[in-house]
């Protein structure tokens, strides 16, 4: 997944603050903020297009941009980005979940625990089927702490 630059980012911030798909003009505008001239946004937003990020449609003679993806799914892209980039998958999750505020931990758990009630839905992998994960990947017990055992996203060193 690439990251965004800067003037990227300020740029899907405003798509993903529209509801409805966006001219040049109407991204320059909301970018006031900034002095840029109406070939930059148009230039970066013909990159975000060729990347990915946006999905653009002709009417009349102009473009108008929407986001490909939510800004969720893009944070939850760089968040699994980042936890394949560690030798420890599990170490890594343990020290986010003690990481998290209570709050963040509650909805963690709730989503957690959504998608283990839903199964599989469409055919994707179930959480169960994602904890369990390949050969040689810890198990859905290692995760939870051990054979019976549990990791309470609310214990620990919570920031709230």
């Amino acid at each position: 997944m690439n990251r965004l630059g800067e003037l990227e980012r300020a740029i899907m911030e405003v798509l993903w603050e529209s509801s409805d798909p966006m001219t040049v003009r109407q991204v320059g505008i909301c970018l006031t903020d900034r002095d840029l001239a109406h070939t930059t946004v148009m230039t970066v937003l013909d990159r975000l297009a060729k990347k990915g990020f946006v999905r653009r449609q002709r009417v009349g003679r102009a473009w108008r941009y929407r986001p490909a993806e939510s800004r969720e799914a893009y944070v939850a892209e760089l968040m699994l980005t980042a936890l394949d980039q560690t030798g420890d998958r599990q170490a890594a999750l343990t020290r986010f979940a003690r990481s998290v505020t209570g709050a963040e931990a509650a909805a963690l758990k709730a989503a957690l625990d959504t998608l283990s009630a839903a199964g599989s839905p469409g055919g994707s992998p179930s959480l169960t089927d994602l904890a369990e994960g390949p050969v040689g990947s810890p198990s859905r017990a290692d995760l939870a702490g051990g054979p019976g055992g549990s990791l309470s996203l609310t214990d620990g060193a919570n920031r709230g």
